[in-house]
């Protein structure tokens, strides 16, 4: 019988190689908003790979409930536009109140290091005393604001508590089994639900086997919840990375 030979080096190259074929594959997802050097990474996001489309299956069962869903009422979109749109206002006139109040207090820091008699304190005062107005202004209609978004947000808590209980009650009826169907999605493809969390830089990375997958994660925003069911193939020895941005999210209303 013949023996085969290798050498220390190649033995060490093909254990590598297989344990490459054999072993998991790292998906690496990133979840950040905005683009280039101004996207923020989003923390402590909760991220699932699933061997099966989640949406699909909550559609059938949501399809077979023995009640239709309940459709938001168009008075409570309409309302939680208005507050939306007061949250923005009232956060652009923080912005600004937050410029000029920076811009006073830098002035007030140059101003004590100076003589009264020196002209560039007359210089630095003026400036002072010229944005001071526009300061106070500021500050009345930063409160404005934030007393009219507050007003909105006070006006609709008890539609919005009552539309909730009613779509909780429905989701308890009409998805009791979705666990059970998980399951029977997971024996079918014989691949696991794999989790993990993102880190500060906003990356998580999870080692499955390879095979089809769903990315599903949620984000809060204060009036919306970014909602993530992305597609994926992992190929064998194919490291993959996988971005989670507004750009392939569903943006769902919050109540």
């Amino acid at each position: 019988m013949k023996r085969r030979i290798l050498v220390p080096g190649i033995t060490a190259a093909l254990a590598a190689v297989a344990l490459t074929a054999c072993g998991p594959v790292e998906v690496t997802v990133i979840a950040e908003l905005g683009e280039g050097a101004e996207a923020q990474p989003l923390n402590a996001v909760e991220v699932e790979l699933l061997p099966f489309d989640r949406d699909h299956v909550f559609d059938s069962l949501a399809a077979a409930a023995p009640r239709p869903e309940p459709q938001i009422p168009p008075e409570l979109l309409a309302a939680q536009e208005e507050i939306a749109e007061a949250r923005n206002e009232w956060r652009d006139a923080e912005t600004e109140w937050g410029v000029l109040r920076d811009t006073l207090q830098k002035l007030e820091a140059a101003l004590e290091g100076l003589n009264v008699r020196e002209r560039r304190y007359q210089e630095l005062f003026l400036q002072w005393e010229g944005l001071e107005p526009d300061y106070q202004a500021a500050d009345r209609a930063m409160t404005s604001r934030f007393e009219e978004f507050t007003a909105l947000q006070d006006a609709a808590i008890d539609q919005m508590d009552s539309w909730n209980f009613v779509l909780d009650d429905w989701a308890q009826e009409a998805f009791a089994e979705v666990d059970m169907v998980f399951e029977a999605r997971m024996d079918a493809t014989g691949l696991d639900i794999v989790t993990d969390t993102t880190e500060v830089a906003g990356d998580a990375r999870l080692q499955v086997a390879p095979g089809n997958y769903w990315v599903h994660a949620r984000y809060e925003l204060p009036t919306e919840e970014l909602y993530w069911n992305v597609p994926i193939t992992v190929v064998r020895g194919e490291p993959l990375v996988v971005r989670l941005t507004r750009a392939n999210a569903e943006s769902r209303p919050i109540f």
